[in-house]
């Protein structure tokens, strides 16, 4: 038997879903979107030009998705394999990867951004 196709409606709603219970219950996720409120809140106290705004809300998407995908390989692996294993291990080392390269590019790309504007302040 098929499962029930998804409305439109249901679709956002369980993304949504997804996306508040990774905030609720993951420390990292926490610290990446108070990362993004202050590259949003420099970026209009500094008054970033439009090519600016895009780079910086590339970054955080890209870290938003990066930790989301990374959340999600961990609560998979851990029900496929509570105990350790080496490519469990090895996926969950992957993945994290995945986040600080994500994370390491919004960093380049506000720095990058963000020191000239602050020169002029200063």
């Amino acid at each position: 038997m098929k499962p029930p196709k998804s409305s439109l409606y249901q679709g956002f709603s369980y993304a949504i879903s997804g996306i508040v219970s990774t905030i609720k219950s993951e420390l990292h996720f926490k610290i990446h979107v108070l990362a993004a409120l202050l590259a949003v809140s420099a970026g209009i106290f500094l008054q970033i030009e439009t090519h600016e705004w895009l780079w910086i809300t590339l970054s955080i998407a890209i870290v938003m998705v990066a930790e989301l995908l990374n959340t999600s390989i961990e609560s998979l692996s851990n029900i496929v394999s509570p105990d350790y294993h080496p490519l469990i291990k090895k996926t969950k080392d992957a993945a994290a990867g995945a986040v600080l390269i994500a994370a390491l590019f919004a960093l380049i790309c506000g720095l990058i951004i963000f020191i000239p504007h602050l020169t002029e302040v200063f």
